[in-house]
């Protein structure tokens, strides 16, 4: 049974005063400011029936993202999914795992993306960059063969029939 407002109020004060009772070490000409907790706490105690709602507003929220450990959005995502019709029913793990997906194939092209640039002598990584990480990587390579990258140019590349052979490019010159 819940105690009523003029019980919970009678009972507070008391706890506080048996608190500064109990502390010897505080000059007694000091008050003791309440602790966290007390401030924190409602002047009406809460039971399992009545405070479940507050009682849980007061806990710190947690999102997806934070509890699967990504950096990328997956409520986002699931809206996204759900809103793109692609199925009647999406489930919370399908947008965790796309997710992940995107997380790690960001990071896997901005990886080789930043080392092209570094090997630019570059500190920004441009179009031109992306494209020599997506083009020199295979896999990467395999998964964007039909992308095109606005202003990322081609990879270096001189056919060997142009070349022409070595020996008689030696005996030319001779």
């Amino acid at each position: 049974m819940a105690p009523t407002k003029a019980q919970a109020k009678k009972t507070m004060p008391e706890v506080n005063q048996e608190q500064d009772d109990s502390s010897s070490g505080a000059s007694p000409a000091k008050p003791k400011s309440p602790t966290k907790a007390a401030a924190k706490a409602p002047a009406r105690m809460q039971t399992a029936r009545s405070g479940g709602a507050k009682a849980k507003a007061a806990t710190k929220s947690i999102t997806k993202s934070a509890r699967a450990g990504l950096q990328f959005p997956i409520g986002r995502i699931i809206t996204k999914l759900r809103k793109g019709r692609y199925a009647t029913r999406i489930s919370v793990g399908a947008g965790v795992y796309l997710a992940g997906v995107l997380e790690y194939l960001s990071a896997e092209v901005l990886e080789l993306a930043g080392n092209a640039a570094r090997d630019n002598k570059k500190m920004r990584i441009i179009p031109r960059h992306i494209q020599l990480a997506i083009r020199n990587d295979e896999e990467l390579n395999k998964l964007l063969t039909n992308v095109t990258i606005a202003q990322g140019g081609v990879l270096p590349n001189i056919h060997q029939t142009l070349l022409g052979d070595k020996k008689k490019n030696k005996a030319q010159m001779q």
